[in-house]
């Protein structure tokens, strides 16, 4: 069984709503219409996860560990779309142990939190300076923490999700840690006599996803290299439904966004599955078309039909999973850009069709779906616009 441990390798300031034309969204630059630019930005680790923010349309986040997250440190990309289009560095956080996630904070604009392979969850403040960064860092995971999510219906907590089997609850405003000041990679917190208000600690293997359900403030979803998809309840001591959802591990989950009872999984087997929680005794869809491990699912936030896909074939995937209940083939739309594993993805909520990744072979990637991120000029790097 595949488990990625440390013996093992494991975007728009400037830019107007424009018009539409043969489905393709057009920014305008003065007095006319040009077609979205797609952007890209070289990182100095290889990259583990891209998450854009849910209030600035030209801002995303991406989190990179040294030496493929096997040993090294870790950097917390800060990115913004510059006036010309390019991706450009504002923010870069040093830690001493790589990082796996990040999500930015449903409350705050300028809040950060990343999962460190050092078992701690850091939060940084994306405005204040290296002295006084991290805010937090909650240390009570006993191994990797692999994944983290902001609630986006209650927004005063978020999820941690560890290789130590659990998941946590988290609230910046309840049981934070005693601090110290900053300084230093990894530096700015002592370790707290508690901090997290709940562990679910019910899996039986690594927990590699944590993702709270976007219409119910209770809920969220878990998927584990144990091979199911559990469904819980924060006001219930115990989970409210275990699903065996492939024969091998899962390795990502997401809620659809418009049906608040369909979830997908994606596992080592290659395949994603879509969940009805109503009847979990068969899937709804098998969306087969990755040669590797997929790595990272995304139910799209603008169609209820679409989920996008990151492979450890270095593949990008666009497919209907309502087509492959169907019978057919789901696929949408494949990218190749990258050279080694996809492993972070996002998708914009804010600018329809927008799509981020990020891989192994040290390259973030922002492009329009209508368009090909590997035909480009040379990458940004740093703080320097490409």
């Amino acid at each position: 069984a595949l488990r990625l441990v440390r013996s093992v390798l494991r975007v728009s300031a400037g830019v107007v709503p424009g018009s539409v034309r043969n489905g393709t969204r057009f920014r305008r630059v003065g007095a006319r219409y040009v077609a979205p630019r797609t952007m890209r930005f070289k990182t100095q680790f290889n990259g583990y996860s891209l998450a854009f923010s849910p209030f600035s349309e030209g801002r995303l986040a991406v989190t990179t560990s040294q030496n493929f997250g096997i040993i090294g440190n870790g950097q917390q990309y800060v990115l913004d779309q510059a006036p010309g289009g390019e991706l450009v560095e504002v923010a870069r956080f040093e830690t001493a142990d790589g990082l796996y996630d990040c999500c930015w904070s449903e409350q705050n604009e300028n809040i950060l939190v990343s999962a460190s392979g050092d078992g701690s969850v850091k939060v940084w403040d994306v405005t204040a300076p290296a002295h006084a960064n991290p805010l937090r860092s909650f240390e009570e995971h006993t191994h990797e923490v692999y994944a983290v999510h902001w609630n986006q219906v209650r927004r005063d907590v978020f999820l941690s999700a560890s290789w130590d089997d659990t998941v946590k609850l988290w609230s910046l405003e309840q049981g934070a840690p005693q601090m110290r000041p900053g300084g230093g990679p990894g530096g700015g917190s002592a370790p707290g006599g508690g901090g997290s208000l709940r562990t679910f600690a019910e899996h039986a293997y690594c927990v590699y996803a944590a993702v709270w359900s976007p219409q119910h403030a209770e809920v969220f979803a878990t998927a584990s290299g144990d091979c199911t998809l559990k469904i819980w309840d924060t006001r219930h001591n115990h989970s409210s439904l275990t699903i065996p959802a492939h024969e091998y591990e899962i390795l990502c989950c997401d809620w659809n966004k418009y049906n608040d009872c369909i979830v997908a999984t994606g596992s080592v087997d290659k395949t994603v599955k879509l969940w009805d929680v109503r009847n979990p005794s068969r899937e709804l869809a098998v969306v087969r078309g990755h040669q590797y491990a997929v790595r990272r699912v995304k139910c799209s936030p603008h169609a209820e039909n679409v989920v996008y896909t990151a492979s450890y074939d270095m593949s990008i995937g666009m497919f209907d999973w309502q087509v492959a209940a169907n019978g057919g083939d789901p696929t949408v739309k494949r990218w190749g850009h990258h050279t080694e594993f996809a492993v972070g993805l996002d998708a914009s909520c804010l600018r329809e069709g927008l799509l981020g990744s990020c891989g192994w072979d040290e390259m973030a990637y922002v492009w329009p779906v209508s368009g090909e991120p590997g035909a480009m000029g040379p990458p940004g790097n740093g703080r320097t616009p490409f």
